[in-house]
């Protein structure tokens, strides 16, 4: 396979994977407070969204790269 169907067929997982997940999200544990035995600590979570118009875009230029590298034998 070229590396342009390659990179083609990953930018279409992409482009589903944001369609689906609508984002990513993380999980983060802090401490808060440390005094020997005691420990406060808290969990963060962060979500980075992914516009449905990015997942669209990224979905057409995976399906356009496939078709290039499929044409150019």
């Amino acid at each position: 396979m070229k590396a342009t169907t390659v990179v083609g067929i990953v930018l279409i997982a992409i482009g589903i994977l944001g369609f689906v997940f609508g984002g990513v999200s993380f999980t983060h544990k802090k401490k808060d407070v440390d005094m020997g035995p005691i420990q406060v600590t808290h969990k963060e979570t962060r979500s980075y969204p992914i516009s449905p118009v990015v997942s669209t875009v990224v979905l057409v230029a995976g399906v356009g790269l496939v078709i290039v590298g499929a044409r150019s034998k």
